[in-house]
């Protein structure tokens, strides 16, 4: 009986906490006042472009705050804006095998961020964000790009997500 009641009392404060906006996700959104959020698409600016790596981005960026937040997502006049660019996509040789060549590269991409909180001006700020991955060099690049770029994608949208959303 008490371990039942106990259980009732967990699940009243997890309803409760979720309730008035607080998730266990990061995310501490009041949702009386926030409501709205514009998500612009960001744009590849980087000396090296991959054209999937846009919309695999954007996307990834879309999809978490649409799975992670009940904010609506608007065109424009939103409570929260993020925009930027995707600045850096590069690679560059990360080891060295014993015989001279090149055994590991390393795959970069960095995304400028500017978030504007309409609600709160005091959170607002412009910051980069850079995530990495190696793959071996007996791969082609085109063979692993795609995965490598969701990858780099989901850990940025992740930066994005905890910076702009639980204040990190």
């Amino acid at each position: 009986m008490a371990g039942g009641l106990l259980a009732m009392t967990v699940c009243l404060l997890l309803w409760a906490c979720s309730f008035e906006g607080y998730k266990f996700n990061g995310a501490s959104i009041d949702y009386t006042k926030t409501k709205t959020i514009q998500i612009n698409d960001f744009p590849i600016r980087s000396a090296y472009v991959w054209s999937p790596m846009g919309p695999i981005f954007n996307n990834k960026l879309r999809d978490l705050f649409v799975t992670q937040t009940k904010l609506t997502q608007v065109k424009r006049n939103a409570d929260l804006k993020i925009e930027g660019e995707i600045t850096r996509y590069d690679q560059r040789n990360k080891s060295v095998s014993a015989d001279g060549y090149s055994a590991q590269t390393e795959l970069t991409m960095t995304v400028n961020v500017r978030f504007t909180n309409n609600v709160n001006h005091s959170q607002d700020f412009e910051r980069q964000f850079t995530a990495s991955t190696t793959y071996d060099t007996t791969q082609s690049l085109s063979s692993v790009q795609e995965e490598l770029v969701t990858q780099m994608s989901n850990d940025i949208a992740d930066q994005i997500f905890n910076a702009t959303m639980a204040n990190w």
